[in-house]
């Protein structure tokens, strides 16, 4: 679902990244424009260094659109040691990496419906100690609690992305402010 909201403000994080806060009824969205992958991987890391036990990132965006290069800055963010090569498990269905919390990082393109994350006890997850991050969220967008960060991810060229970025208002505003401080 699209929100609309009005544009408050207009700043810029270094040279790159353009941001523009908005709001809606319950939720604060903040637009980015990333220019390249090291750029995505930084905002990614300014979110992972925000993110507390419990947190819920839900990615979409099409193939290619930046959602591993997202994760492997919020890896970084949770202090996810760079031995530990951070990969979108397609195949696997969830990678575990160790942190200053513990990242599962879940990819429910290949479910075929909300029965196969059920046998799969995505409640542990959901619900346990450490942050999720999950690839193809629009699937199970009806089942993903109302204080989730989607992170919607847009291709615009080669290198270019729009990051959309929204939430609980309460929650997300201290995000924001943090990301146009330029990181915790």
């Amino acid at each position: 679902m699209i929100r609309t909201f009005k544009v408050k403000e207009v700043f810029w994080i270094d040279r790159w990244v353009e941001i523009m806060i908005g709001e809606a009824a319950s939720t604060s969205t903040l637009t980015l424009t990333s220019k390249g992958a090291d750029e995505t991987i930084h905002i990614g890391h300014m979110i992972g260094r925000f993110l507390q036990k419990g947190d819920i990132v839900a990615l979409i965006g099409e193939l290619g659109s930046g959602k591993t290069c997202i994760t492997q800055g919020i890896a970084r963010g949770l202090n996810v040691p760079e031995s530990y090569y951070v990969t979108s498990p397609t195949f696997t269905l969830i990678n575990e990496y160790p942190g200053r919390m513990p990242l599962y990082h879940l990819d429910i393109y290949r479910l075929s419906g909300l029965q196969d994350l059920i046998d799969m006890g995505y409640e542990e997850y959901f619900y346990g100690d450490g942050v999720i991050i999950i690839e193809w969220a629009e699937k199970i967008r009806d089942i993903l609690p109302d204080d989730t960060l989607f992170i919607h991810l847009m291709y615009v060229d080669e290198n270019t992305r729009t990051i959309n970025i929204s939430g609980n208002k309460k929650r997300s505003a201290a995000l924001f402010k943090e990301l146009v401080k330029g990181g915790v």
